[in-house]
């Protein structure tokens, strides 16, 4: 299985960092280590981890993080040649999450920054490029689920325009979800 690189009209161009180093924001490609990849959120998730969340990015295989990105439209962010950030983001499908099979509704996953580079901007840059790239295919909303209990993850998504819409309990996970969504469009 092949990673899927046909991803969006998102145009690749280095930002600068606080720390003057570039930042690079582009489709993940079949050249990416699906190791490095894995291994990045393991790191990125290992605070959840301590904390007793078992978030499946805090113990997924390589195969899974292979399967995983290939059912998404998936970035990476690359810093002096390293790769620091990705996210996955997927359109609407039947399954589980009942806001999740709205055919107006995309969500993501599998998001992840370094940790010694979070707190940047990394992060937004990605979540910029997911919700300019739903938005363009026609999404109203784009979402995500988290663990009700992570409340620093909770409370910087809903600074950044993401509301509460419904709880979902994932069976490969130990903690009761939260989905969160954000609207797309200005209200007319």
């Amino acid at each position: 299985m092949e990673a899927n690189v046909q991803h969006s009209m998102f145009s690749p161009s280095p930002v600068q960092l606080p720390d003057n180093s570039e930042l690079l924001v582009r489709p993940v490609c079949s050249d990416d280590s699906m190791e490095e990849l894995t291994e990045l959120l393991h790191r990125a998730y290992k605070r959840l981890a301590d904390e007793g969340f078992r978030f499946v990015a805090t113990y997924q295989s390589v195969d899974e993080t292979l399967r995983r990105i290939s059912n998404a439209r998936c970035w990476v962010g690359i810093r002096n040649g390293q790769l620091v950030a990705t996210l996955s983001l997927y359109e609407p499908f039947s399954g589980t999450c009942e806001w999740y099979t709205k055919q107006d509704v995309w969500h993501f996953g599998q998001f992840a920054v370094e940790p010694a580079l979070q707190g940047q901007g990394i992060g937004l840059l990605l979540l910029d490029c997911a919700e300019k790239t739903a938005r363009a295919h026609g999404a109203c909303e784009l979402a995500l689920d988290t663990s009700e209990g992570a409340s620093h993850l909770v409370s910087f998504y809903k600074r950044h325009g993401y509301r509460f819409v419904q709880y979902v309990q994932w069976d490969v996970t130990n903690y009761r979800s939260v989905v969160l969504s954000k609207k797309l469009h200005d209200e007319e």
